[in-house]
């Protein structure tokens, strides 16, 4: 699977932006799809994650109530609505897919495949 993130830009403090994570290959809707974030000097951390299925999503407390995960799997591609979008939540996003069991969501290294990053700038 590869993966191609995008719809990352310069926003002002509450403003939204939607993410958008398009993925080659057949076998995309047996995945389970993940967006992480990494600001500089920072580790590389969990934001949100939705089951192949589409029917379980997860979020960071960080985040709850203001992003919103999605996919579409007749169109390989999995969403990251973010809706009041404050300076902390500046990073480089990044979508991800695992096919390990859905209790590892939250940690990276158990995902197989990462897009290269999308740019999300939040001005205060």
């Amino acid at each position: 699977v590869q993966l191609q993130a995008s719809g990352g830009g310069l926003v002002q403090t509450g403003g939204s932006l939607r993410l958008h994570c398009a993925a080659s290959g057949r076998t995309f809707g047996s995945y389970n799809m993940g967006w992480f974030r990494q600001a500089p000097g920072k580790e590389r951390e969990f934001v949100a994650a939705i089951r192949w299925t589409g029917g379980s999503t997860d979020y960071a407390d960080s985040v709850k109530g203001r992003f919103t995960i999605s996919r579409d799997n007749a169109k390989n591609t999995v969403y990251l609505q973010m809706n009041s979008l404050k300076p902390e939540d500046t990073a480089v996003y990044y979508c991800a897919a695992e096919t390990t069991t859905w209790g590892t969501r939250q940690l990276p290294n158990k995902y197989h495949y990462w897009g290269q990053g999308t740019q999300v700038t939040v001005s205060s």
